[in-house]
Parts: structure tokens; C-alpha cells; sequence
């Protein structure tokens, strides 16, 4: 009786489209090594006084970890261990969630950073570094004459 203005399936196109779209432009969904596949996991933050960057890396040797720091820019770098091996042909993985391999994550830091003032740690499964600011760079009062 009554004829419809659109297709029956225009939702069903509209998101065949919107999925075309999405893995046209490779938009992967935030998981559990962070957004895009990313790991390890970093927050970066600063204080008046330094950058502070935390990479969330259980099970990793901290003797293995590079952290380097050229022009500005800090690499984190390592390799995880793959945790159940199949030697044995025994051994059959059914789910493997935990990223194993080498991982390489890039920072830039901003202008005002003393590269020779740089600190790194590791305790349970945190690295966390620490680049201090130019002492220059610090805020200051000054007084009015």
C-alpha cells in the first residue's frame, strides 16, 4: 500500500560502507597492546620540570631493554621471549594473546629537554624514564625593581 522512499537495506549499505571505509584507511580498534597494535604501552607526560614517559612491559629482562635519546627524540627498545614453546611437538598454543618478539617505540620530546639529565628504571614490569627540562627552560619569578 504504502511504498517506501529508500531501500529496505539502506542501513545494511551504510555500514558495508562505513566498514570500507574504515579498512581503507586501516583503523585498527584500541586492544589490549594499546591502539594500533602498539607495544609496549606508554603514557608521556610532563611536569614544569621534566618529561616523563612509562612503558608497560611485564616479563621483559630489563637487561635487554635499549632506551636511547638522539635529538630529541627516545627509543625504547627490546625483545619478549615467547613464553610456551613447541620444541617438544608436544606443545599445541590454542590462544596466544601476549605479544612476543622485538618491539621498537619512538617519542619526541619537546625542545626544552637536557639531554644529559636522563634517568631510566624498571620495577614490576614498569620503565619508567625520566628527562629532565633545561634549567633555563625552568619557570622563574622575577622580581620588579
Amino acid at each position: 500500500m504504502y511504498r517506501s522512499l529508500f531501500p529496505r537495506d539502506l542501513f545494511a549499505d551504510l555500514d558495508r560502507l562505513q566498514r570500507e571505509l574504515q579498512q581503507s584507511f586501516d583503523v585498527a580498534s584500541p586492544s589490549i597492546r594499546g591502539f594500533a597494535g602498539g607495544y609496549p604501552a606508554l603514557n608521556v607526560g610532563s611536569t614544569p620540570k621534566s618529561v616523563e614517559i612509562y612503558a608497560f612491559a611485564p616479563g621483559i629482562d630489563p637487561a635487554g631493554l635499549q632506551v636511547n635519546l638522539e635529538r630529541g627524540v627516545l627509543t625504547i627498545e627490546g625483545e619478549r621471549q615467547p613464553t610456551v614453546r613447541a620444541d617438544d611437538g608436544k606443545t599445541t598454543a590454542h590462544i596466544s594473546e601476549r605479544f612476543e618478539g622485538r618491539f621498537r617505540r619512538v617519542v619526541s620530546l619537546p625542545d626544552d629537554i637536557d639531554p644529559g639529565a636522563v634517568q631510566a628504571s624498571y620495577r614490576d614490569g614498569v620503565l619508567h624514564v625520566s628527562v629532565q627540562r633545561r634549567e633555563s627552560a625552568q619557570p622563574r619569578r622575577i622580581e620588579v625593581q
